[in-house]
């Protein structure tokens, strides 16, 4: 009875092609289960919108995912992380993807994410002339965002931002945001300046092209612009 009860709550979810990434990969091996260095939001596979999220600290690791009981994961530079969806699921919408990293102050556990964040990769457009098309954007039916660890990371604790901005219904002011923060420990760093560096609220605006972007335009949009900031080039 509990499984068929499960099943039946998944299934309208599962359709509408929601995701959480909430497991670590490293160096092509799972780590851990679901949520095992993830802080766990509060929405499940639900997405947080534009209008909720842009003046909000929910804007750093989701709504409900706060410091505490999550326990830290060391990783080294140069290692391949991936950010994998719960359940095998797929990205099933389009837009843009990103990691961005905060150094903690002290251990990352007890982190609030209120300072400085740096975008360290993002993910777009693998056609670049047609945003308005789903199978036109690199992570679309992908299982997760990798990340390899850049050598000038210093070393540290750092929440680790993962995002997903779906943008089928951004025309509407309704861009979603799946997001997740991970809780790694970075051994073996170089001496890098983390920069550009912005804060989560003010990175993005919900009039940002990136983020009010309408894919249904006809003619088709030909162009998107990456919101946030660029990706730091690694020195």
């Amino acid at each position: 009875m509990k499984t068929a009860t499960l099943l039946a709550f998944l299934a309208p979810l599962t359709a509408n092609a929601h995701y959480i990434f909430n497991r670590l990969i490293v160096n092509g091996a799972s780590i851990g289960g679901e949520y095992a260095y993830t802080r766990k939001n509060s929405n499940s596979y639900m997405p947080a919108f534009t209008n909720e999220l842009m003046n909000s600290n929910d804007l750093r690791c989701n709504k409900g995912a706060k410091a505490g009981s999550t326990p830290t994961y060391t990783v080294k530079a140069g290692d391949k992380l991936g950010f994998k969806l719960f359940n095998n699921e797929f990205i099933e919408h389009p837009g843009p993807g990103f990691v961005y990293i905060s150094k903690a102050p002290g251990p990352v556990k007890d982190y609030d994410g209120s300072g400085d964040w740096t975008k360290v990769y993002e993910s777009g457009l693998c056609n670049p002339n047609s945003p308005g098309t789903d199978a036109s954007w690199c992570s679309w039916q992908k299982d997760r965002l990798e990340w390899t660890v850049q050598p000038g990371v210093p070393a540290g604790e750092y929440l680790v931002r993962v995002e997903h901005i779906g943008l089928h219904e951004a025309h509407q002011g309704k861009a979603q945001f799946y997001i997740e923060c991970y809780q790694l420990s970075i051994e073996g760093g170089g001496n890098g300046t983390l920069q550009p560096t912005v804060k989560f609220p003010g990175a993005y605006s919900a009039n940002d092209p990136g983020i009010a972007f309408n894919k249904w335009n006809n003619p088709k949009p030909n162009s998107y612009v990456m919101p946030g900031p660029k990706v730091w080039d690694g020195n």
